[in-house]
């Protein structure tokens, strides 16, 4: 069977490519409009460069065609802070997956711990092992649903209990496989 992708709808592109490029780990992105702490997941996400230390994100917007308040928020402010999922957290993200109004924070609703790490950027869900803080590089416009960001990582947040001297790191990240979701353990 061949897949014509410019005969495709949107929705049917992002299927078939979400349960083809798997795993994929989930980017649980903190962002913060004033005093409103926005968490939400994603997995179209991915490393693109080590120096300078780059990741890629997409996101899309609400059904109304408005962004989502993930992306608002890197827009506005700029700065991001990338949290990963480990199966202590799975439910909580679950939840922040479904929408909310803007003016209304995950983090209250949910009534997530999150911890400040690094001044100037938004804090971490406590229970994350590790986390990327960031800063827009750059939008892409590439004609579609999707806005690609390019993503600077500042700095990395790393429990001690996951690294070892000579920084290798042992985790049990949770990731995107098609519809479902499967535990990973690094070492």
């Amino acid at each position: 069977m061949l897949k014509e992708y410019d005969k495709l709808t949107s929705a049917q592109i992002y299927k078939l490519m979400s349960q083809t490029v798997i795993p994929r780990p989930i980017a649980w992105i903190v962002t913060q409009d004033e005093d409103i702490l926005n968490v939400a997941p994603f997995s179209y996400f991915i490393p693109l460069s080590s120096k300078p230390a780059t990741l890629i994100v997409s996101i899309g917007h609400k059904e109304d065609k408005t962004p989502k308040d993930t992306l608002a928020n890197i827009r506005k402010n700029r700065l991001c802070t990338i949290c990963f999922v480990n199966e202590e957290n799975l439910e909580d993200m679950k939840k922040t997956a479904l929408s909310l109004p803007k003016d209304e924070s995950e983090v209250k609703k949910y009534n997530l711990k999150t911890k400040e790490i690094l001044k100037d950027f938004p804090p971490i869900i406590s229970s994350t092992k590790t986390a990327f803080f960031c800063e827009l590089n750059q939008e892409l416009d590439l004609g579609g649903d999707t806005i690609p960001l390019l993503l600077h990582v500042k700095a990395q947040y790393i429990d001690d209990e996951i690294i070892d001297s000579q920084d290798n790191i042992s985790l049990d990240n949770i990731a995107r496989v098609g519809k479902s979701f499967a535990k990973l353990q690094m070492i």
